[in-house]
């Protein structure tokens, strides 16, 4: 039978004290157990690499103590369980018997429950970060029986991953923090638009951004410049004109229209006799990203998207021209590419068809300043009557240019001053 304490023993208030910093710490470990367990990784490194200044201090005191998560919470919830299990024992030397029960329940449901972990859910990161030293402490004393218990739960549950974000996740949450989502976000619609289309851009292929070769305006190369042909070509207000030869599916090369300023319409020279640039050929089911790689590197900023014609089983068995690990092949007019114009990459990418030219250079995956493209590589040579044309196993189905991937990216119509004055008229 324990032995109870009157007011006016030195006992009672050495007993009334170790009553409240039981509960006191019940309340810590449990609202810890809330506070730092909800914080994944995933946010406290992002808050140690971008957040404010105070907040990037907390997450570096953090970091350490949540990294062994289940060593953590085994620490924490052997630390509140002593505690709650210890107060009834206090309380009864105090109070009666059903006394100690009902008092023991309140404190431990207000003070130990209720009231730490509303805290702490606000204020985890600050909380967490002032009594890191002491959790490290309770880690460590706790160690003999919380070590066992963390390793047999990493061995049954595993480590807990990473909290990432999947693509559709993260668009969802790029339009929360709009500012017209009213949920307090600072991005605007326009940044809102640009990221999400940023995200979409790998699973939109060449087929969905390009203009059908049914609706691109294309001139014959046996056509002569009059003044007819010239006006036709300033009035629609293209910066390049693609070429083809005998049908408007065989696209070969483009014209700049720049390099039309010194021609002279009643000379009516032929188109032939200008400079034509090679026209690079993508696959129809090349994403987006890939092309848009290929342009930054300058040869064209315009592009012939081809597809496959249906072949025969014997056609199909021969697959020499495509590449089962996924490289990057140059193909010059259907040849076989030699082993020094296969550019490798990591993962599985479509064909870029071109012809040869000379790439810059390039340091830890980022464009060097220090070009050296020949500028005459990407002319095309034209030797007789001899000109090139799409391999047979190959049909034209449209063209992509710089622009179409750039108005894929905002997700938005780019319009110049020609297409505002097709727009008002």
């Amino acid at each position: 039978m324990a032995v109870e304490y009157s007011c006016c023993e030195p006992q009672f208030f050495i007993y009334l004290g170790v009553i409240a910093l039981l509960v006191l710490f019940a309340g810590l470990m449990s609202g810890l157990t809330l506070g730092l367990m909800s914080l994944s990784l995933v946010d406290l490194e992002v808050l140690a690499k971008s957040g404010t200044p105070k907040d990037r201090a907390y997450a570096a005191k953090i970091l350490p103590v949540v990294k062994n998560q289940h060593l953590l919470l085994c620490t924490l919830l052997i630390c509140n369980a002593a505690a709650m299990e210890a107060l009834p024992i206090f309380l009864d030397s105090l109070v009666t018997a059903w006394g100690a029960i009902l008092i023991s329940v309140t404190l431990i449901l207000l003070f130990g429950e209720i009231i730490p972990q509303s805290v702490c859910t606000r204020y985890g990161l600050l909380i967490g970060a002032t009594v890191a030293p002491f959790v490290r402490v309770l880690v460590w004393v706790c160690s003999p029986v919380a070590f066992p218990i963390s390793k047999l739960l990493d061995f049954l549950l595993g480590h807990r991953n990473a909290a990432l974000f999947r693509r559709a996740e993260l668009k969802t949450l790029v339009n929360l923090h709009g500012n017209e989502a009213g949920k307090g976000g600072e991005l605007t619609h326009d940044e809102t638009t640009i990221i999400a289309g940023a995200l979409e851009l790998t699973e939109k292929t060449a087929g969905d951004a390009m203009t059908p070769i049914s609706e691109t305006f294309a001139i014959d190369i046996n056509a002569r410049l009059d003044r007819e042909l010239m006006s036709l070509i300033l009035s629609k207000g293209h910066s390049r004109v693609p070429v083809y030869y005998e049908q408007s599916t065989n696209i070969i090369g483009l014209i700049l229209v720049k390099n039309l300023l010194t021609i002279h319409p009643e000379d009516e020279a032929p188109v032939k006799s200008v400079t034509i640039r090679r026209i690079p050929r993508v696959q129809e089911s090349i994403p987006l990203y890939d092309i848009l790689n290929e342009f930054q590197k300058g040869h064209s900023h315009m592009a012939v998207v081809v597809r496959r014609r249906e072949k025969t089983s014997q056609q199909s068995s021969n697959k020499s021209d495509i590449d089962t690990k996924g490289d990057w092949k140059v193909d010059i007019d259907g040849e076989k590419p030699s082993p020094d114009k296969v550019l490798k990459t990591k993962k599985p990418i479509h064909k870029w068809k071109s012809f040869p030219n000379t790439h810059g250079s390039f340091k830890n995956g980022s464009r060097s300043r220090k070009w050296s493209k020949n500028m005459y590589s990407d002319i095309l040579e034209i030797n007789g009557n001899s000109l090139p044309s799409l391999p047979e196993e190959e049909e034209a189905v449209g063209v992509i240019t710089m622009e179409d991937v750039i108005e894929e990216l905002l997700q938005e119509e780019i319009f110049d001053e020609t297409d505002h004055h097709y727009e008002d008229s």
